[in-house]
């Protein structure tokens, strides 16, 4: 276990979790916020996405009262992805990529609580000076969520996603202690 409240547990994942992300990376409703309705994953694109990481991602399964309910992965940023948001040689950026995948779980404030947890695993044990995410402009829902856990709106990135045959605009959001 990463890091749990009384209700919701983020851990690592398991071989044993791929039926899940298969699960989810099939329904168009999980689809259409996460890699597109154009992309559903097999076997294969999951173990390729989600178990051949580099080693400094760490990919996580969500649980709800026991039950895996979504993915969570968090990861320092590279050295890339900081020039590109600018932030050069800054220390201490994490990023993070989620989704819930029982869309049951939708609109019940745990995208809210599972964001919360993570800002506490990342700054106070991880000692990350910022957390940064890039969720697509369209997305008001995620945009939202974030804002209510405290991440604020820093950069537009135009054209900075490839979804469903098209690249979007995405805002670069930035946690801060």
């Amino acid at each position: 276990m990463i890091i749990s409240d009384e209700e919701l547990e983020i851990r690592e994942l398991l071989d044993s979790d791929k039926n899940y992300l298969i699960k989810w990376l099939n329904d168009p409703l999980v689809l259409q916020y996460y890699d597109g309705r154009d992309n559903p994953h097999d076997t294969e694109m999951v173990n390729q996405n989600f178990y051949q990481q580099d080693d400094n991602v760490i990919c996580c399964i969500i649980e709800f009262k026991k039950k895996a309910i979504g993915y969570i992965q968090f990861y320092p940023l590279s050295s890339q992805e900081k020039k590109e948001y600018g932030y050069n040689d800054l220390e201490g950026i994490y990023g993070t990529d989620q989704f819930i995948g029982e869309i049951e779980y939708w609109d019940k404030g745990i995208g809210t609580r599972l964001m919360k947890l993570m800002i506490e695993h990342l700054m106070y044990e991880k000692h990350s000076e910022k957390i940064v995410m890039d969720p697509q402009a369209w997305n008001q829902r995620a945009i939202a969520c974030y804002k209510k856990c405290g991440f604020k709106k820093v950069k537009y990135l135009p054209k900075h996603e490839y979804h469903e045959w098209e690249l979007r605009d995405c805002w670069l959001m930035e946690y801060s202690k």
